[in-house]
C-alpha cells in the first residue's frame, strides 16, 4: 500500500466517522430539545401543566414564567438548528440557575433534592454548545454551506 493509498483510506475513515457522528449528534439534539420543549410547555400550562391539572406558572412571574418561555424558545431553536450553539449555551445556564436556586438549597446531592433533571439538562446543553448541532440544521440550509467540525476541518486544511 502506498502513502497515497494510506492517506485516502484514512480520509475515508475520518469522513465516515464524521458523518456518523454528525447524524448521531443531530438525533440527540432533536430528541433532547423536543423533551425540553415539553418541559417548557408544562410551565405555560400545556401538557398537564406544572401540577398535572393544567395549571400554568403565573404570567410574568420570575423566574418561573420567564424560565418557561426561555426553555420553549431555546428548545425550538436547538431542535431546528438555528443559532443552536448560543441557544444551547443559554439553556445550559438556565438549567444551572434552576438547579442552584431551586434544587440545591434543599439538599447537597441531586438525588436528594430532585435536581437530577436540571443538572443533566445543564450538562447536555453545554455539550451541544461545545460540539455543535450535528447534521440537518436550518442554519446549514440557510447558509448553503456545510459546517465543519474540529478534526475534520483541520484534516481538510492539511490536504
Amino acid at each position: 500500500m502506498t502513502t497515497t493509498d494510506t492517506r485516502r483510506a484514512a480520509a475515508t475513515t475520518v469522513d465516515t466517522t464524521t458523518k456518523r457522528n454528525d447524524l448521531v449528534l443531530a438525533a440527540f439534539r432533536v430528541v433532547v430539545s423536543f423533551l425540553f420543549g415539553c418541559h417548557g410547555l408544562m410551565g405555560l400550562g400545556f401538557l398537564g401543566g406544572i401540577d398535572g391539572q393544567g395549571t400554568a406558572v403565573p404570567f410574568g412571574s420570575w423566574p418561573g414564567w420567564y424560565g418557561s418561555v426561555i426553555e420553549l424558545v431555546g428548545a425550538v431553536l436547538v431542535l431546528v438548528g438555528l443559532a443552536a450553539r448560543p441557544a444551547a449555551f443559554v439553556l445550559s445556564g438556565v438549567m444551572a440557575y434552576a438547579y442552584f436556586t431551586v434544587h440545591q438549597p434543599e439538599a447537597l446531592l441531586p438525588v436528594h433534592n430532585m435536581g437530577e433533571l436540571a443538572a443533566v439538562y445543564s450538562w447536555v446543553f453545554l455539550l451541544l454548545a461545545a460540539f455543535g448541532p450535528g447534521a440537518f440544521t436550518v442554519q446549514r440550509a440557510l447558509t448553503g454551506r456545510r459546517a465543519s467540525t474540529g478534526r475534520a476541518a483541520r484534516e481538510h486544511a492539511d490536504r
